[in-house]
């Protein structure tokens, strides 16, 4: 495999990929680890120190549920978009992880996420990670358009440019929905 491969090669890699090829797999996962890495080193820094999970670990698993069986219907438009759904991805099997080490405590210690810069402005920084998933199942709920921007932002690191061209929608629209998105997030969260 080349080791700076074009667009359409990460793009015929994309396409056989969403068709179950395990070969092809297997090329577009050196061409994705790092970005991937990056995004779950991001995730874990914002868990609890003692958690059982590593980041190499989520980044491995992640790619597994897109690149294993059943995942033939999932189509990437792009690497950026196999990427924000790897974030998602991501965010579900914290979440998960989450959900069954609550379940064994029965309701004690909840996990919280420490959030970063992209939701600076909410007034207590360490939320739950259960609230914050059950509050974007909500925003889905009401507008599924705000919650994908609020995954491909927060969990995916994207930026507004790249969640215009994955959202097909302009900039100017994102930074709108991401305000609105934040505040009804910040209310949801806080209580307000």
């Amino acid at each position: 495999m080349n080791t700076d491969p074009t667009s359409s090669d990460v793009a015929g890699l994309l396409s056989a990929v969403a068709g179950g090829d395990s070969v092809a797999a297997e090329s577009l996962f050196p061409i994705v680890y790092g970005e991937l890495h990056r995004i779950a080193s991001s995730y874990m820094r914002r868990e609890r120190p003692d958690h059982t999970l590593q980041a190499t670990a989520l980044v491995h698993e992640a790619f597994v549920r897109l690149v294993g069986t059943g995942t033939d219907a999932t189509r990437f438009e792009n690497l950026r978009h196999f990427i924000a759904t790897a974030a998602v991805a991501m965010r579900r099997i914290l979440v998960n992880h989450a959900k069954a080490r609550d379940a064994e405590k029965r309701g004690g210690g909840e996990t919280v996420l420490v959030l970063d810069e992209v939701t600076a402005e909410f007034n207590d920084r360490s939320i739950s990670l259960l609230a914050l998933d059950e509050s974007l199942v909500r925003l889905a709920e009401l507008d599924a358009r705000q919650a994908r921007l609020v995954e491909l932002r927060f969990f995916g690191g994207m930026s507004v440019e790249d969640c215009a061209t994955t959202l097909g929608v302009s900039a100017r629209t994102v930074h709108y929905e991401w305000a609105h998105a934040r505040a009804w997030l910040r209310a949801q969260l806080e209580g307000a």
